[in-house]
């Protein structure tokens, strides 16, 4: 089985993913840097260049060739739950998993990143407040019919999430519970 973590930009998919594939010992696969990596540039260099429409094209050949592989840790896109062939195929071999942050802590993620240099390309050119509210009216309803699971990643650690996602997980088999089992501790 795969923990698949989806959820708008910023709410920690990437960073609660390393914690998680690590925790569990497992491959953590970011769906975001496997596009990076296969189109050679960075995804607002791609879109610059080729658009949305390609950009979500590629993601979803990516997410299908990721879902046939199992024991991995997934951290994709957040617009990933737009196209719902993507959910299928997440869902086929993953335990879906919602990461949900606030408003204001997306926007306070976004400028860390972009101190940082790491910058997102922007969905509808508006104020970002603006488009984080726009965004996530348009996607909450579809991140909530596809996830399994929901945790709220304002107010805790990457590691925090990452506990209570391996305490909430459904256990597949006595092998896999005893393998997780002894290493959380």
């Amino acid at each position: 089985m795969n923990i698949v973590l989806i959820g708008y930009r910023c709410s920690g998919k990437s960073v609660v993913g390393k914690t998680l594939a690590h925790d569990l010992r497992v491959e953590l696969v970011d769906t975001d840097r496997v596009l990076e990596e296969r189109v050679g540039s960075t995804i607002p260099d791609y879109v610059a260049e080729k658009g949305w429409e390609s950009f979500r094209m590629l993601e979803k050949i990516i997410i299908r060739s990721v879902s046939n592989y199992d024991q991995q840790v997934i951290a994709t896109g957040g617009g990933v739950v737009l196209n719902w062939d993507n959910v299928r195929n997440l869902k086929k071999s993953g335990w879906v998993v919602w990461l949900q942050a606030s408003i204001p802590a997306i926007l306070e993620r976004m400028t860390q990143d972009e101190r940082s240099g790491r910058t997102r390309p922007g969905l509808s050119g508006e104020d970002p407040m603006a488009e984080i509210e726009q965004i996530l009216g348009q996607r909450t309803a579809l991140y909530e019919r596809a996830c399994d699971y929901a945790v709220k990643t304002d107010q805790q650690s990457p590691e925090a999430v990452a506990r209570e996602i391996i305490q909430s997980m459904p256990v597949q088999d006595s092998e896999n519970h005893r393998r997780l089992s002894v290493q959380q501790h």
